[in-house]
């Protein structure tokens, strides 16, 4: 039975799926897990060389986790439970971690003190330290460098004494591969681009420009200018607007209109009015669970579109509200209206096992936001706790009572504002996941996971899975047989969580 005959005979018996309630046929195949392709789109313009978005959750995506998410091939959205302004600093740091060209690159003046260009890299928590040094008029005159400051023994000394002056310049139009070729040949490893009137337009900075010409950063999702890609949550109205001001200064690669119910108006006019504002701005949109929503979403202009309504495993909105469709179908129902108009959707929740990745995009997703599953990593927000002999840290829903008692914007996103504290009513859980490592790590075993799947199923690429994926129903008997039985399991592998279930 294919794919479609299977869920249309679901529902015609009233049933919707979830992850523990089937399995991916195996088929014949001729794919090795090692060959497959992982590269997959978040939204219509956006590109992601893994599928793996984090969520957008105040512990789990800050500018630690979206830059390491980056560089291993998906992206990170940054949670709006920050101030908009700190959003912004937060989207700045991913964006200026890693430079091809540095458009807009962070001057300092010739007459300034080096104890307050260091005092200002503190306050900004800027993490490069190379500087272009402009005069009174604008025009550049100098380079401050590491070797600058570290050289320096008086830190109330002026810029202008201590700079590296000689410079090697580069018209505008300047591109990757000739700025690299200039700095090898002249051996320098900054690079400025300035206009005919002095004035600095952009830089190049060798170790980043050698990066991406050698391939060393073959695995980084990289904007045109090969900057890291991030993106970040916004909610509806005039807050978005607020937001959205400050993202886009920042280069913010993608929006999300993050909210629990994504088909109501708020949402639809204001994916209507960030597409009149920014046409050149991809938005995902959500989150929904049914396909009518899918369609009105669509319409109103989203690029994307995230699934899901109460499955994450801190969420409590299918009980407290008793709405919401099981994960699985709620995919494949959705999936299939976007499939129509070209717009990729996003899993957001439910997931556990790197399998489920598999079972996600077997039933239509182009890529999986993960929660729970990047909960506890070094990179994650949040101090490390050590309780009851191991190592925790804290994992809560963004409609958990602390999250909506401390942030305006989770109130907003579960429709409680103005709501008194004693009056709120939770959609969400906090409480503590085990240490994990580092991202790196983790990833290698989901993405092992999911290529394993894919092999299985026979299917080189992202796209394949989701033309060739067909399904088991499983019966409890059959979920209890999947997991290991009969056993003690005295050494747990970094890839199989057995008792989160």
């Amino acid at each position: 039975m294919r794919k479609k005959e299977f869920f249309e005979r679901m529902q015609g018996l009233g049933i919707a799926l979830t992850f523990d309630d089937v399995r991916l046929k195996t088929g014949y195949s001729e794919v090795m897990p090692k060959e497959v392709s992982l590269e997959t789109r978040f939204s219509r313009n956006i590109h992601l060389k893994i599928p793996i978005v984090s969520a957008a959750m105040d512990t789990v995506t800050e500018y630690e986790m979206a830059i390491e998410l980056a560089k291993l091939g998906g992206i990170g959205i940054i949670h709006r439970g920050l101030t908009p302004e700190e959003q912004a600093r937060q989207v700045a740091r991913v964006k200026f971690h890693l430079n091809g060209l540095i458009d807009r690159p962070i001057c300092v003046n010739e007459s300034q003190r080096i104890e307050e260009v260091l005092r200002l890299r503190e306050e900004k928590g800027y993490t490069f330290h190379t500087f272009p040094v402009i005069n009174g008029e604008g025009r550049l005159v100098g380079i401050l460098t590491k070797n600058d400051f570290d050289f320096c023994d008086d830190k109330s000394r002026l810029v202008r004494e201590i700079m590296s002056a000689q410079l090697v310049l580069g018209k505008p139009d300047t591109t990757l591969e000739q700025a690299y070729k200039i700095m090898i040949g002249e051996k320098k490893k900054v690079f400025p681009l300035v206009d005919e009137s002095g004035s600095i337009i952009g830089m190049y900075i060798f170790s980043d420009v050698q990066r991406i010409i050698l391939g060393s950063s073959s695995t980084y999702n990289v904007d045109s200018k090969g900057q890291l890609r991030v993106g970040a949550a916004v909610g509806v109205g005039d807050e978005a607007f607020e937001r959205l001001e400050r993202l886009v200064r920042k280069n913010i690669d993608i929006v999300v209109i993050d909210t629990a119910h994504g088909d109501s108006s708020n949402v639809i006019e204001t994916t209507k009015r960030v597409k009149e504002k920014y046409p050149n701005l991809d938005v995902v949109a959500g989150n929904i669970s049914e396909p009518e929503s899918a369609e009105r979403l669509i319409k109103a202009g989203a690029d994307g579109i995230k699934i899901g309504q109460g499955p994450g495993s801190i969420c409590t909105t299918r009980y407290i509200s008793g709405t919401g469709c099981p994960q699985v179908t709620a995919v494949y129902n959705c999936s299939r209206v976007a499939d129509v108009h070209d717009i990729p959707v996003c899993a957001d929740g439910g997931l556990v096992y790197s399998g489920d990745i598999a079972i996600a995009i077997g039933a239509g997703a182009h890529s999986v936001m993960l929660g729970n599953m990047l909960a506890g990593t070094k990179e994650t927000p949040r101090e490390t706790i050590f309780h009851n002999g191991r190592y925790w840290k804290i994992y809560r829903g963004m409609g958990s009572l602390g999250a909506l008692e401390e942030h305006a914007g989770s109130r907003e996103r579960y429709r409680q504002e103005g709501v008194e504290s004693s009056e709120l009513v939770p959609e969400g859980i906090e409480g503590l996941v085990p240490y994990k490592g580092e991202l790196r790590t983790v990833l290698t075993q989901y993405i092992g996971g999911l290529r394993s799947g894919m092999g299985y199923v026979g299917a080189h690429t992202i796209q394949e899975l989701r033309e060739k994926a067909d399904f088991w129903r499983i019966s409890r008997a059959g979920r209890d047989e999947s997991h290991p039985h009969n056993i003690l399991i005295t050494r747990e592998p970094p890839n199989y969580p057995g008792s989160v279930r």
